[in-house]
């Protein structure tokens, strides 16, 4: 059985992004897995890595917290919107505050080449948008797809890295979202 972190990269309560989440902890639990929860709307911390890597800014309570669900994982989704093309911004702040170098990565000295420090664990990223998703993969390249999936997860060492995506969410009847929701929740029954 996996330990599994849900990672909720949507801002506001009561989301269809948490509801989707809660689908897919519901389908997890039921075939056995350890499921933890991470809704990053209920976290406190600065969004900001405000001097880069050039300077180490302490970790916040909550992001320490987040690192220790990280390492507890084998397998983490995440679940987002897709706005203007991409993550919102408290899911880019929350990447850029808690997979740091030493943690998550590893630049090599004179190389590079880079350690992926969590090699061993896999993902799934479950996204929501308003486009076709047609038109958002094949026509405009499906961006925050490529930025979570490669250069993110990937990146750390995360893989393989499943993708599922709803849409489009506007403008969708209760039936589709509902229909949704059972899809997602089967995700995560048979997450294996």
């Amino acid at each position: 059985m996996k330990r599994i972190l849900v990672i909720l990269g949507h801002p506001n309560k009561n989301s269809y992004c948490e509801a989707l989440a809660n689908a897919y902890a519901e389908g997890a639990t039921q075939k056995g897995h350890e499921v933890k929860m991470l809704p990053l709307h209920s976290i406190k911390f600065d969004l900001n890595l405000s001097a880069g890597y050039q300077q180490t800014q302490a970790l916040e309570p909550d992001l320490i917290m987040a690192q220790e669900k990280i390492t507890w994982a084998n397998h983490i989704v995440i679940i987002h919107p897709v706005w203007w093309g991409s993550v919102p911004a408290l899911l880019k702040g929350f990447t850029d505050r808690v997979l740091l170098p030493g943690y998550a990565f590893k630049y090599r000295k004179d190389s590079p080449l880079w350690d992926k420090l969590l090699a061993g664990k896999t993902g799934r990223i479950i996204y929501t948008l308003d486009y076709p998703i047609w038109y958002y993969r094949f026509v405009l390249g499906a961006p925050a797809e490529k930025q979570l999936k490669k250069m993110t997860m990937e990146f750390c060492g995360i893989k393989p890295v499943q993708v599922n995506r709803f849409g489009p969410i506007r403008n969708s009847k209760p039936k589709q979202r509902n229909s949704w929701l059972n899809a997602t929740m089967e995700i995560g029954r048979n997450e294996s």
